[in-house]
């Protein structure tokens, strides 16, 4: 598999509070790749600069070959990086269908107008009929999101993601807050719709971790402290000292 995304020496600094210290690693096309590390030690902003959300104060992402540092994230989007979105940023009163069709609208370069409704474009119906059948939604897919349970409304948030047809997706925490069962259709979920793709999670539950991940990186105090297949991660000592333990 050749290297598909290089994060390349990343530092990012706010107001003199240096959070990102060299951030090295590497993700190959279709390879799963999870960033693991105890809270604070940057996971979020190192995912804000990749998708475009936050600018490094230093380094480089090459993305496909190309240098994204810095590009803005609809930018990053329609080269095929998508970052899932947070519950907040849905439309909770409109239908789940309606919500996910948005996103495919808009990998279709079509913008809402109030007189050109898109209830009769057949292609892109279908395409959003898919997306919702991949993501187990098909049976709640003309409900309002506000009425969804919590685990709905995070594979609704998958849904959206994958709206845009990315080649890469990226996934902060996609399990943060659901019950031992939710978590468990989860895994299933997203290993059903990233197979093909290339993906980067962002989890703390280390179950979601080794079920998916072919690689994972350990995120500690700024700087990536090892990168290995799962057994090697699970082994090493300084990952067991710095945030597994010997559970």
């Amino acid at each position: 598999m050749s290297e598909y995304l290089h994060i390349k020496d990343i530092h990012k600094d706010f107001s003199g509070l240096r959070v990102l210290t060299g951030v090295d690693f590497a993700v190959r096309q279709k390879e799963r790749h999870a960033i693991i590390g105890p809270n604070g030690a940057g996971k979020t902003t190192l995912f804000n600069i990749i998708s475009g959300k936050f600018k490094a104060s230093s380094g480089a992402i090459l993305f496909k070959g190309r240098d994204i540092s810095g590009k803005p994230a609809h930018v990053i989007n329609r080269i095929g990086l998508s970052r899932s979105f947070q519950i907040t940023n849905v439309f909770q009163e409109l239908s789940v269908f309606e919500n996910i069709r948005s996103g495919v609208r808009s990998r279709y370069g079509m913008r809402y107008h109030f007189f050109r409704r898109p209830d009769h474009n057949r292609e892109i119906n279908e395409r959003t009929q898919a997306i919702v059948e991949e993501v187990g939604l098909k049976d709640v897919m003309h409900l309002p999101v506000s009425v969804l349970s919590y685990g709905q409304q995070r594979a609704l948030e998958i849904g959206i993601t994958l709206s845009t047809e990315p080649e890469l997706i990226l996934l902060d925490e996609p399990t943060a807050g659901m019950t031992r069962e939710e978590t468990g259709q989860a895994i299933r979920m997203i290993d059903r719709v990233t197979a093909g793709r290339s993906l980067i999670i962002i989890e703390h539950d280390m179950e979601v971790v080794f079920s998916l991940a072919d690689t994972i990186s350990v995120l500690h105090y700024g700087t990536i402290l090892v990168s290995g297949k799962p057994d090697e991660i699970r082994n090493d000592q300084r990952v067991k000292d710095a945030y597994l333990g010997d559970g």
